[in-house]
């Protein structure tokens, strides 16, 4: 997945809080108090299309985006490619691990032994 700009991430959300497919319009109402024209929406969701985030459908006359993933899906693939990138991942995680909340470490926790778990078979 490729990272994306203000306007990627802004409309990325919009998509994710519609919950149904969404075209250009809606994305730009949603948006509103950015003051962009429909066309920058559909350029913007043409781009992310083309990078792999949101597949069109044809609705009427107006094409609908849906996500190709969940926002949770997309955040633990950033988060993947973050790590792939560290020179010393052990040190990246013990970082990462430092700067979490205690609600944050039982959560992880628990992803931890469900993986463990799933692991062992």
């Amino acid at each position: 997945m490729t990272r994306s700009g203000d306007l990627e991430r802004a409309a990325m959300q919009a998509v994710w809080a519609a919950g149904a497919p969404v075209t250009a319009r809606q994305v730009g109402e949603a948006l509103a108090d950015r003051g962009l024209a429909y066309t920058t929406w559909l350029t913007v969701l043409s781009r992310l299309e083309r990078k792999g985030l949101l597949v069109r459908t044809r609705d009427g006359r107006a094409h609908a985006y849906a996500p190709v993933a969940s926002r949770a899906d997309h955040t633990a693939e950033l988060m993947h490619q973050a790590l792939g990138e560290a020179d010393d991942r052990e040190a990246a995680l013990q970082r990462f691990a430092q700067a979490m909340t205690a609600e944050e470490v039982t959560a992880l926790q628990r992803a931890l032994d469900e993986a463990a778990a799933r692991a062992r078979g």
